[in-house]
């Protein structure tokens, strides 16, 4: 994320946003304490913000809990229906899910994240549920690899400007071998990353490019370490995941 100018940086509407985003799908109702923790933002602030987004209608109360409305969703909605990606790529990704009896995501990078676009699950394999906007670290997802493979390098270092953990163990990435990883996935046109977003996780993914070759997102098969070995994933459902993207592509290049 790029440093804010002083002079264009609306400090309160930032807040705000914070306010917004301390809601997730793991704390769906706070408290107005619990709000200004996790936006950090004083409880002054937090009443103020939260106030007001009640009144526009994005905040709900019930006693002393504070919870997002459905009206959230326009936010990002004109976003979202402004790609023809989750669209195009919804019907594949179905395909692919029954094809290989796992569940198959599609996601886009957004600064040093990913978030989902498109998801068909078959069963849950992390404790965090999964749906249309989550986010992670880019970094530690197969997905967040093979998109940050396709920068070029000063795009590379201008997105992973903070330093980096692995959120599955809390400990540091080395950067060295971060960079290794990602030009294996720019040559290999894959990557497949095991337990680094969340222990017993395994996933396989491959970039998505759209017209004129750009790669505008990315899509996965995500299943676990212990019932899928790394063998299995890459002789049967890696071939399934590309004729996926390919078919996913062909359409792309039709819009």
């Amino acid at each position: 994320m790029s440093q804010p100018d002083p002079r264009e940086f609306v400090q309160s509407f930032a807040r705000g946003l914070a306010v917004i985003r301390a809601f997730d799908a793991e704390h769906p109702t706070l408290t107005l304490s619990e709000v200004a923790a996790r936006a950090d933002v004083t409880r002054a602030a937090a009443r103020r913000f939260l106030h007001t987004l009640e009144t526009l209608g994005y905040v709900r109360v019930s006693g002393r809990d504070f919870a997002l409305t459905p009206r959230v969703l326009e936010l990002g909605f004109r976003y979202l229906s402004a790609l023809s990606l989750p669209e195009v790529a919804q019907p594949h990704l179905e395909r692919l899910s029954r094809e290989v009896d796992e569940s198959v995501s599609a996601a886009v990078l957004d600064g040093a994240d990913i978030v989902y676009v498109a998801r068909v699950p078959t069963r849950r394999i992390m404790s965090v549920g999964i749906t249309i906007g989550t986010r992670f670290p880019a970094h530690a997802t197969s997905m967040g690899r093979v998109l940050l493979a396709a920068l070029a390098p000063h795009e590379r270092a201008a997105v992973l400007v903070d330093p980096l953990a692995s959120p599955a163990t809390g400990e540091p990435v080395d950067p060295g071998a971060l960079a290794a990883a990602l030009d294996e996935a720019a040559a290999d046109g894959y990557a497949i990353v095991d337990g680094e977003l969340e222990a017993g996780v395994r996933s396989v993914a491959a970039p998505v490019r759209g017209r004129g070759g750009r790669v505008v997102a990315a899509v996965n098969v995500s299943t676990s370490t212990t019932r899928v070995p790394t063998e299995r994933l890459r002789a049967q459902i890696l071939p399934a995941l590309l004729d996926a993207v390919r078919a996913i592509e062909a359409e792309l290049r039709h819009l």
